[in-house]
């Protein structure tokens, strides 16, 4: 007997998660699927907010990957290396050992990671918000920061730790400083002693409105929601300076504060330009069947690859979940083309709409072009996850309803410290 083929995945996130599922359901046992990343699971990124702020349990946006991925070969490490030529790949496990293995087809798929500007202070004493353990420490701190306020005897002190600065108003930092806003001030509402010292979230961004890649009126809906739960919404400014018990703006405010969330976005993972092969702004360029021209047994996929949008030509498609996921399928089917196994095809995509999830009964969604706010967009928002979601809905959804019935449990869990989350981390 032959051996058979080996196809190795790199990253399990929304594309490379959507890939080797996709190549398990279709090769059925012609080739050998092996799916390279640190975690054991895949992380269902669009819910963290919720996680939080103790909406939603952390193992509710965590699929292990040996129960979704079932009949894959489950490698837990980080890449080092990809040798294009001897077609291998070389990693490291959390214990530091390493490994290597060869394949005949390979999809990258690993992602991104914060985005850092050249901004005094921000490595320091910012956190990012890319995964289970910054979702955790968050949570943890904010209930930290109202706690140590209201036990403060300085009132400057009082102000200060009740003051949260978010920068970046994208998705993820437009979701988190609406539903942090509610969740930061019921706490305080339980302290007597905070009863003068309401908390302040400010929301910070160059963009001249919150949500700037999306439809004005999604934007209108968030605005309006943020300003409504007492978020100041900051255009046209952000961080010139961080320091330890402070943030000065780029208009020369200072503004005291113990938390500063750095929600600017993200770039792609520095392996991808590691590789060798030819990137664009950090993205592996590729055709629009996700092949690299140079090495044909090559694919690239999700916000790793800078795929040709063919919608709007000359530029590469969005760093979005939506079409990584997408993209995560077509590689799969080339693949698995290239190996004999059905046809081939190319990227082409429309946007079918976007969710913003603000917490409560509040979100901005616009389906198939049709916007909504409000009750009807929570519904059309928390279907959508939840049709997403590779696993874990019934628990999602319980959780959803609990929090709508129920007081949430506001304690620190202590599972995560500050030093375990760096804003930047390449070990590479």
């Amino acid at each position: 007997m032959t051996e058979l083929p080996r196809v190795v995945v790199v990253g399990a996130g929304f594309a490379g998660h959507t890939a080797a599922r996709r190549l398990l359901r279709t090769l059925r046992g012609k080739a050998r699927i092996t799916v390279i990343d640190q975690l054991d699971h895949f992380l269902y990124l669009p819910l963290l907010p919720e996680v939080a702020v103790g909406t939603l349990d952390p193992r509710r946006v965590a699929v292990p990957l040996a129960r979704s991925l079932k009949g894959a070969e489950i490698v837990l490490g980080e890449v080092q290396t990809v040798d294009v030529e001897a077609r291998t790949v070389t990693w490291r496990d959390p214990d530091g050992g390493t490994g290597s293995v060869p394949y005949d087809r390979l999809v990258l798929a690993v992602g991104s990671v914060n985005k850092l500007l050249p901004v005094p202070g921000v490595a320091e004493y910012a956190h990012g918000f890319r995964g289970l353990p910054e979702a955790l420490y968050l949570r943890d701190h904010l209930i930290r920061q109202i706690e140590l306020a209201a036990t403060a005897a300085d009132p400057a002190e009082r102000a200060a730790r009740c003051t949260f600065v978010t920068v970046g108003a994208g998705y993820t930092g437009t979701e988190l400083a609406a539903q942090a806003a509610t969740f930061t001030a019921d706490i305080a509402a339980r302290y007597p002693t905070l009863r003068d010292t309401p908390t302040r979230w400010l929301l910070l961004d160059l963009a001249d409105r919150v949500l700037p890649e999306l439809d004005p009126r999604l934007s209108r809906t968030a605005d309006r929601v943020l300003r409504e739960r007492g978020v100041e919404v900051r255009t046209g400014q952000s961080v010139q300076e961080a320091r330890a018990r402070e943030v000065l703006l780029t208009t020369g405010e200072t503004v005291p504060t113990h938390t500063l969330a750095w929600c600017v976005g993200v770039r792609p993972d520095p392996l991808v330009e590691a590789v060798g092969l030819a990137t664009d702004r950090g993205r592996l360029v590729v055709r629009t069947d996700l092949r690299v021209a140079a090495h044909p047994e090559v694919f690239a996929c999700g916000d790793a690859a800078a795929v040709p949008d063919v919608t709007r030509p000359g530029s590469a498609t969005a760093m979005t979940a939506q079409h990584a996921t997408r993209q995560g399928t077509l590689a799969a089917r080339n693949v698995a083309a290239s190996l004999g196994v059905g046809s081939p095809g190319t990227y082409r995509h429309h946007d079918l709409g976007f969710v913003v999830e603000l917490g409560g009964t509040d979100a901005a969604a616009n389906p198939l072009g049709i916007p909504l706010s409000g009750f009807p967009a929570t519904v059309v928002t928390r279907g959508y996850h939840l049709l997403s979601m590779p696993g874990n809905r019934v628990r999602v959804a319980a959780d959803w309803l609990l929090d709508a019935l129920l007081p949430r449990q506001d304690v620190q869990l202590g599972v995560v410290r500050g030093v375990h989350v760096p804003l930047e981390h390449d070990p590479r």
